[in-house]
């Protein structure tokens, strides 16, 4: 389908590819992965010729009589409704339709009519509605105005379209930042099924696990392509870097013997010869390189110095909204503790901003109480927020406002260092830092105060996966309650332990995980019939009810339950710390094993060498098995004394 063959191409003076190969084949869904900054979106440019003399040399060529389609921009703000935009996309029907009614000729009306059904033209909004609504648009949306709608819910509109208009090449670049998790799992049983050849650019490591056949990736100016998902390619560049080293360790020991011959005989004639011969094959080693790792600059989240007892925050009875009528979530009766771990799930427009946002404070509450201790801070993230940058101003410009007054500059400089920005970057204009930079400076930003609630909403749009990683290890470092809305699966699962559930006015609990919730979206349309593109379903999530309101000694003896939970957790938090180091060890121990299992594959060990690598596996699985004894003796005990407690 897609033929790439030895592209070089340089953008502003920066080389992005250079000698550049890969081959895509029909039918394959393929997942385009490589650093910020790499050339992933230019890529794309180049093979929809966007960028002039890109390619002159027809190092991209693309079957013949392929279609080609992607997600330009948004849908332009017009009277046209939704429908009829994405029912336009499919520029072959819209024409044959248009031309069916002003045809006069009976041959060529017959000619139109002929094809129409072969492309089942007539099905064609009943299939439009269906992409529509699965990504977040209600039955009443369809007939509604594009200008109606804001410019994320248009790009929407675009995604459809382009889905609708089903290309024979269909490319993607990031298309998850513009969805809500229920959007983002519907996209990807719609991908898997896709009849046709996909090329995705995504940093969301879930859809390029579950719904690509192959990976992409973009390292070193080069291209290489694998078979499996995300995850895969991991495991075979790991196990082809190990191989390098292991060649590269053989070179050298072989260098450094015909060295040794060659600095002992030279001198002799005798030996001249020989020794001038292995001069010669010095001469003609090549090099083995080893590419070196791109380091991540991790997030950092220091604990909070003043210790607070729980509750941190509590709600009840909350009318959440923006003043008048615009009540948005009602009787909301929620409790945060220090040690919780939370994900908010619910489809977009259903008020969990409003929800994150009255908790940190910054939308005052239309009624009901929210309790929080005196002297709590809050670390608040949302994209929203890149806009209160102030252009014009660098990035230790905003590192020194943020500092006591006199703070050194030197002191400055190593607060930037430490958030990702080295001495060349901390004199950039805001405005001129890219997406994921601006994501670092105000995370960064938010640190400093050392907060005991972290609030993050949305905070991955524009991070990488390894950027995303280091957030992981960040968040799960964190000694504070994490509340986190995102459409990162992999991401929440790896640091919420619970989930608090937006839906129909409503905020509450869930029973269940992020699988649990997945699995229900997949099921269903929608999860829940009053989200965009609901339709009534039997089976809805088990929601905790929103408790009536009770009496205040009831309460009081509720209160004095959570008191005494919070009480046993703290006590039991030992045993998570142990089951954490002893998860550590464990998953320390399986990396080493599977390198040892990548060295032992490599052509022409000696029996010396398996045998003793042989023998560090056994010492690593050994190592493996204790620790995994502890990890489930300190797991069990643990929640043995939350349970009971």
């Amino acid at each position: 389908m897609l033929q790439i063959s030895d592209l070089t191409f340089a953008y502003n003076d920066r080389r992005l590819f250079e000698g550049a190969s890969a081959q895509i084949s029909s039918g394959w869904k393929v997942g385009l992965v490589g650093r910020n900054g790499t050339g992933k979106s230019t890529l794309l440019k180049i093979i929809r010729e966007e960028i002039a003399n890109a390619s002159p040399d027809n190092s991209i060529r693309l079957n013949t009589g392929a279609r080609l389609g992607w997600v330009a921009q948004e849908v332009a703000a017009t009277d046209q409704t939704i429908l009829d935009v994405v029912l336009e996309a499919d520029a072959e029907r819209h024409a044959l339709m248009q031309e069916s009614e002003t045809a006069t000729d009976p041959d060529r009306i017959g000619e139109i009519h002929a094809r129409l059904m072969d492309i089942d033209a007539w099905s064609a909004e009943a299939r439009a509605a269906e992409i529509l609504m699965g990504l977040g648009f209600t039955h009443a949306d369809l007939s509604r105005s594009t200008r109606e709608f804001s410019g994320g819910w248009r790009m929407r509109a675009a995604i459809a379209g382009v889905l609708f208009a089903q290309p024979d090449f269909l490319m993607l670049d990031e298309p998850t930042n513009y969805l809500d998790l229920e959007g983002a799992a519907w996209l990807e049983g719609y991908l898997k099924k896709y009849p046709h050849t996909v090329l995705i650019v995504s940093h969301d490591r879930e859809l390029l696990n579950r719904c690509v056949t192959h990976t992409m990736a973009l390292e070193h100016q080069k291209l290489s392509i694998s078979p499996g998902g995300y995850d895969a390619w991991l495991k075979l560049r790991a196990a082809k870097l190990a191989q390098l080293e292991s060649q590269r360790a053989k070179q050298e020991a072989d260098k450094a013997h015909l060295q040794s011959f060659v600095d002992r005989f030279r001198a002799k004639a005798s030996k001249a010869r020989q020794a001038q011969s292995r001069v010669k094959m010095l001469e003609k080693m090549q090099e083995i390189t080893i590419p070196i790792g791109e380091r991540t600059t991790p997030f950092t989240f220091e604990a909070p110095e003043d210790e607070l007892a729980p509750p941190l925050m509590q709600m009840e009875g909350g009318q959440l909204g923006y003043g008048g009528d615009a009540l948005i979530l009602k009787d909301v009766e929620l409790r945060l503790d220090p040690d919780d771990r939370i994900a908010i799930v619910g489809t977009n427009g259903q008020g969990k901003t409003t929800l994150v946002k009255s908790i940190a404070g910054k939308l005052e509450m239309m009624g009901g109480e929210r309790k929080a201790a005196n002297k709590i801070r809050i670390g608040y993230f949302s994209q929203d927020q890149m806009d209160e940058l102030h252009m014009g101003e660098t990035v230790l410009d905003h590192i020194r406002h943020a500092l006591p007054q006199g703070t050194a500059v030197s002191r400055q400089r190593a607060v930037a260092a430490a958030m990702g920005f080295p001495h060349e970057k901390v004199e950039t204009k805001v405005e001129r830092l890219s997406g994921g930079e601006k994501v670092r400076l105000l995370m960064g930003l938010m640190a400093m105060d050392k907060p005991h609630i972290l609030i993050l909403d949305e905070p991955t749009s524009h991070l990488d996966i390894d950027s995303r990683e280091a957030l992981i290890y960040a968040l799960n470092d964190y000694k504070g309650a994490v509340l986190l809305i995102t459409h990162d699966v992999y991401l929440a699962e790896a640091t919420a332990d619970s989930l608090w559930l937006v839906k129909d006015g409503r905020a509450s609990a869930w029973d269940g995980d992020l699988n649990d919730y997945r699995k229900l979206v997949l099921a269903a349309d929608r999860p829940d019939g009053g989200t965009p593109g609901a339709k009534a379903k039997t089976s809805e999530p088990v929601v905790k009810a929103a408790p009536a309101p009770t009496p205040a000694a009831e309460r009081v003896d509720k209160n004095e339950q959570r008191k005494r939970a919070a009480d046993a957790r703290k006590a039991a938090a030992p045993l998570r710390r142990k089951a954490e180091q002893a998860e550590k060890t464990m998953t320390n121990a399986a990396a080493k094993i599977e390198a040892v299992d990548a060295e032992l594959i490599v052509p022409g060990l000696t029996p010396d060498k398996i045998q003793d690598l042989m023998k560090q596996r056994a010492e690593w699985v050994a190592r493996q098995e204790v620790a995994e004894a502890e990890w489930l003796e300190a797991s069990e005990a643990y929640e043995a004394a939350v349970a009971e407690a």
